[in-house]
């Protein structure tokens, strides 16, 4: 028997009143990092979760997991892909250079001279960074520098020579640390971020590359007694979705979250600088001796620099266009390459 018109009609006002509690469902974001709670961004990351919730009466939620509790950045980039455990996570340029290989452009060695060339530079190639993101099923939540990395070791670090003895972590998977290092004669040992701090203790490295700040974070600082002063990378932190996540929420929400999220990695900007000149001197009080290069090193290793972002270009390793936007934004300002 056909339903009446009546019925039919019931059924269609019945639908039509579920659909806005469909629409209102709680999209949650799960989001995995190893920076551990207590630091800049996590303290920014969580401000931001609860604007969120608020501004959109809790159709999206931000929960974090911090301290490297997902495990790795291949532990993690796994569960996002596969859906369920995580749609995200706040990861460094070298943990996403797996599924970004530009993602660490901003790390070539030596590129930036200061903070006014980064600054220079960001505004115009973040939004390219996004695009590669997009293009790879991630949506870019924002991206954040964590500071200026230096090299910092248990040893006494004079010059190249203690570099190319050391015992030197790089991190897993970045390829453009690796081949700096090398090209500089040095043999370094590659091991994830969240191996490092058992490594200094047990010896198996004595040598690491990070900012004065991330040490502090990560208590690597205890360990280390000699800081370079040359600026090695800049580093940079991305909070990523993935898309499948990101297009279950509705775009007005979506133009919130992108909103609070923007608004808050340009406020750890601003406090990284703080905070890593903070990290310095408390590391100083506590015994670091900082050494200063000598012109002829200094020139040695910013010729190495050179050989590397050379070699990238030339082998097609790195998006030729990136390295373009960032030469013009900085010639544009009268910035030296």
């Amino acid at each position: 028997m056909m339903p009446s018109p009546f019925l039919r009609l019931l059924g269609l006002l019945a639908l039509l009143l579920a659909a806005p509690l469909v629409l209102a469902q709680t999209q949650t974001l799960r989001l995995a990092t190893l920076a551990p709670d207590g630091s800049p961004w996590m303290r920014e990351l969580r401000a931001a979760a609860e604007a969120v919730k608020a501004e959109t009466k809790g159709r999206v939620e931000i929960r974090y997991f911090p301290g490297g509790v997902m495990g790795n950045d291949q532990a993690v980039l796994r569960r996002i892909r596969q859906g369920g455990q995580l749609q995200g996570g706040v990861l460094t340029s070298s943990e996403l250079s797996l599924v970004y290989p530009d993602a660490p452009v901003y790390t070539l060695p030596f590129l930036f001279e200061d903070w006014a060339a980064v600054d220079r530079v960001r505004p115009r190639v973040d939004p390219l960074l996004a695009k590669g993101f997009a293009e790879r099923g991630f949506h870019m939540l924002g991206a954040s520098g964590v500071g200026f990395a230096y090299l910092m070791s248990t040893r006494p670090l004079r010059g190249p020579d203690d570099v190319r003895r050391a015992k030197l972590w790089v991190p897993q998977n970045d390829r453009i640390a690796e081949l700096t290092f090398r090209e500089g004669g040095a043999s370094p040992i590659p091991l994830p971020i969240g191996d490092v701090f058992t490594g200094l203790q047990t010896g198996m490295v004595d040598m690491v590359a990070n900012t004065p700040a991330g040490a502090v974070a990560l208590q690597w600082h205890g360990r280390l007694r000699y800081l370079y002063d040359l600026p090695l990378a800049y580093v940079v932190g991305y909070i990523i979705v993935d898309t499948r996540a990101w297009n279950r929420i509705a775009p007005a929400d979506q133009a919130v979250v992108d909103r609070i999220f923007k608004a808050a990695a340009a406020r750890v900007d601003a406090s990284i600088r703080r905070d890593d000149a903070a990290a310095l001197e408390a590391m100083k009080k506590q015994g670091l001796t900082v050494v200063t290069p000598s012109a002829a090193d200094a020139a040695y290793f910013r010729q190495i620099g050179e050989t590397v972002v050379r070699r990238l270009y030339e082998e097609g390793r790195m998006d030729a266009s990136l390295l373009t936007a960032i030469r013009e934004a900085k010639a544009a300002s009268g910035s030296a390459d």
